[in-house]
């Protein structure tokens, strides 16, 4: 996907609505409140007995720059980007608290969001632990 295909795919999750009830939908997984989407997806290639390999470090050179082409184009819409940490909601989560969706999927496979804030809905886009995989959020729930 390009970035402007990126952008079209967020522009079409705002646009849904919410489903009532968490399951899967044509554009992945989808609840109460949100629709979260891989844009790239991950799956790094296994190595030669290596688990950094050049093919893994290249599909993570890969997100970084794709990453950064889309917060570019977002900033410009939406103004600067808010750089949210998830690692002490991941940590709340591990000591029993309950993280509501789409934060609590998030903060077990994502460590950092870029968010903004846009007629009423948190729209987020984050790179999957490893690297090697993206994901933009399009919610109306407030992070916790």
């Amino acid at each position: 996907m390009t970035t402007a295909q990126y952008v079209a795919a967020i522009d079409r999750l705002r646009a849904r609505a919410f489903p009532a009830q968490r399951g899967w939908s044509d554009t992945g997984l989808c609840g109460p409140g949100f629709h979260l989407m891989a844009l790239i997806a991950g799956g790094a290639p296994s190595g030669a007995g290596d688990p950094v390999t050049e093919a893994v470090e290249e599909a993570e050179d890969q997100v970084a720059a794709e990453l950064g082409a889309l917060v570019a184009v977002l900033d410009a819409r939406w103004g600067e980007t808010q750089i949210f940490s998830l690692w002490s909601m991941l940590t709340r989560r591990m000591e029993g608290e309950e993280i509501p969706e789409p934060w609590d999927e998030l903060c077990t496979t994502v460590p950092a969001l870029h968010l903004w804030q846009t007629e009423g809905r948190w729209i987020a886009i984050g790179a999957v632990r490893g690297g090697d995989g993206l994901v933009a959020v399009v919610t109306d729930v407030d992070p916790p």
